[in-house]
């Protein structure tokens, strides 16, 4: 027994030397007792002093508050004067710190021997996990954000398509037949002028609502939406993509969908901007449990880093997306010698596919 409780003191010592945790004894008195090197680490000289020396209210020089059940930061009913208090087992504070600021810590504060009144302070740096939560909850509501805004580009597109675009459709008829209604030759030019500026912007009306969603994308699928969108382009703008893909399966979760087709959208658009080219090529594959992108081009290329032509936003619109969905993105280029974007996004399968 003696020599299990002389490991058990070795033990004990070591790991109040050696500990990442900030620890520190206090007295009934609230005078410091012994702090270990973690805690003499994050307070400054004068507060430790203090705190041997038991001045009042040494702490609240460091302490900016603990978190209460409301989660907002009070000194209320202090923990280091209410150790008895269970739910100082186990709490939340924030130290002002020696050359790190304001810090958030796990904490606890309580009693181990009662017999003494010898009370122990417990401090964990939160700031990592801290940072981990504001990340995700950042995510989480760019993703609610990224879903609203494709959503009512699904609806205005729907609208356009299903509403003005039938509309106008049938303004264009009922011009068409009233060419046959008369003979005046003035009326007629007249008509037939007003029939192709309604023709253009059905068309412009058309793509419009593609470009907001393409109906292929949510109906087919990343294949079918690219093919039709690669073929809008070269009947536009005069651009060929050169366009592979080997999917093992059609459908995938729409957000990896939406994502892929944006992100390409995205390169193949900044591609007829910037690189100064009349082909891309543009492949898409399964490989393993990822979905891989790739739209290269042999234009102009820039410098990863250097001022961008444009906003820059493209780019990082691009990898914000992918990050969202916990992918990665890849931006391969230098000065004349083409761009290559890598896009690599979890293979999440869609629910008919499962």
């Amino acid at each position: 027994m003696s020599v299990k409780q002389d490991l058990l003191n070795e033990l004990m010592l070591k790991m109040f030397d050696k500990s990442s945790e900030a620890i520190l004894f206090f007295d009934g008195e609230g005078r410091a007792l012994a702090a270990n090197p973690a805690a003499e680490k994050i307070l400054d000289r004068d507060v430790l002093e203090a705190l041997l020396d038991g001045t009042e209210g040494a702490l609240c020089r460091a302490c900016a508050g603990y978190v209460d059940e409301t989660g907002q930061k009070t000194c209320d009913n202090c923990y280091f004067h209410h150790p008895e208090r269970s739910d100082f087992s186990s709490f939340q504070l924030y130290l002002n710190t020696k050359g790190q600021g304001l810090v958030p810590y796990a904490s606890s504060f309580h009693t181990v021997d009662p017999e003494n009144d010898i009370r122990v302070f417990l401090l964990r740096d939160m700031t990592r996990q801290h940072r981990m939560q504001e990340k995700a909850y950042q995510n989480k509501m760019m993703k609610h954000i990224i879903d609203a805004q494709e959503n009512e580009r699904r609806r205005i597109s729907r609208e356009l398509h299903d509403g003005v675009a039938q509309e106008l459709m049938s303004a264009v008829v009922d011009l068409r037949v009233l060419k046959y209604m008369t003979g005046d030759a003035e009326v007629l030019a007249k008509v037939k002028e007003t029939e192709a500026s309604l023709s253009r912007l059905l068309e412009d009306i058309r793509n419009l609502s593609v470009e907001l969603r393409p109906a292929a994308l949510d109906d087919l699928g990343l294949d079918a939406a690219f093919r039709s969108h690669f073929k809008r382009l070269e009947e536009t703008y005069g651009l060929t993509v050169n366009y592979s893909s080997d999917l093992p399966v059609k459908r995938y979760e729409n957000e990896i969908e939406t994502v892929i087709y944006r992100v390409c959208q995205e390169a193949i658009l900044n591609a007829l901007k910037y690189a100064d080219v009349d082909a891309v090529s543009v492949t898409l594959k399964g490989e393993r449990s990822r979905l891989l992108l790739t739209v290269r081009d042999a234009g102009s290329g820039f410098r990863p880093g250097d001022k961008p032509e444009g906003t820059g936003l493209g780019l990082y619109g691009m990898k914000e997306r992918a990050e969202l969905v916990g992918g990665t993105l890849d931006v391969d280029s230098a000065p004349g010698a083409g761009t290559t974007i890598r896009l690599s996004v979890p293979a999440l399968r869609g629910k008919g596919d499962r």
